[in-house]
């Protein structure tokens, strides 16, 4: 399956690889990032391995989510043969604000 992100998802995600990198260097953002890209290559051969997302349940649509590291994980849909990346969720932060930002 192919997998595309949502404007939203790409600028949460740069956000996030841009405060590593002032925080934490270089070498850290580039292993986030490979990390998040290889989580990416997952769901492209498992569609379903991600929960369905518990705060988007009464949400029309079904929305998984999977785990990336401690601190995100991606939210998405599958849409035919599309694995649509929909957000990225930081999990320290209210995922029930989260969520409404999605609604």
């Amino acid at each position: 399956m192919k997998v595309k992100w949502t404007p939203l998802a790409k600028k949460q995600w740069k956000a996030t690889g841009r405060y590593i990198l002032k925080m934490y260097g270089k070498q850290t953002k580039d292993a986030f990032m490979q990390e998040v890209y290889q989580t990416g290559q997952l769901l492209s051969n498992q569609p379903y391995l991600g929960i369905t997302e518990p705060y988007l349940a009464d949400h029309p649509l079904e929305y998984r989510s999977i785990v990336v590291n401690r601190l995100n994980k991606i939210v998405y849909r599958i849409e035919g043969e599309t694995i649509r990346i929909v957000a990225f969720w930081d999990t320290r932060r209210e995922p029930k604000k989260q969520a409404e930002q999605m609604k």
